[in-house]
């Protein structure tokens, strides 16, 4: 309740007197739609009772009309349920939550440890490019031994028939 305060004037004299009066608001009993999940205000709205004696308040024909169809008021875009599943209408404050950011962990990979992983970020660039062309001229040397080795196959391979078809028929 507010406390408000109201001037009011002597009739005969010009002097004013102030009087301290209270306010109390009016208490309405309202229900809330079981489709929309609106307010029903006294006098609108119609109370239907279901076969098992549950009573289901309705605020207009239309949610009635809905009701009775048994359509789902999650799918009807200007019900409660649906703004509530898809999260419309709610404050800034409650929207906002948050989030603990997650530290980075280092962990150890298969074949390397922590502190080789460690010492080869610490490796400058120039040291790591180095390492880079020793590898790749070693697996190119690789390659020219490798292939010296099937060229030398290759005669011995020559012996063999050549391969016939199978589906093709022979005399």
């Amino acid at each position: 309740s507010r406390r408000t305060r109201t001037f009011c004037t002597w009739p005969l004299t010009n002097s004013y007197c102030v009087f301290w009066k209270k306010e109390t608001t009016m208490v309405i009993a309202t229900e809330l739609c079981a489709m929309s999940e609106y307010r029903i205000w006294p006098g609108t709205g119609k109370l239907f009772v279901r076969r098992d004696g549950k009573p289901i308040f309705l605020g207009s024909s239309k949610a009635q009309s809905l009701t009775l169809q048994r359509k789902k008021p999650a799918k009807l875009v200007w019900t409660q349920a649906w703004r509530r599943l898809h999260k419309k209408g709610l404050s800034e404050t409650t929207l906002k939550k948050r989030r603990t950011r997650s530290n980075k962990v280092q962990r150890a990979v298969v074949g390397l440890s922590l502190d080789d992983i460690k010492k080869k970020a610490a490796q400058k660039p120039d040291f790591r490019s180095a390492q880079r062309e020793a590898a790749l001229k070693e697996v190119k040397d690789r390659k020219k031994a490798n292939k010296a080795k099937s060229t030398g196959k290759v005669t011995g391979q020559s012996v063999r028939a050549p391969k016939v078809p199978k589906n093709v028929k022979r005399r």
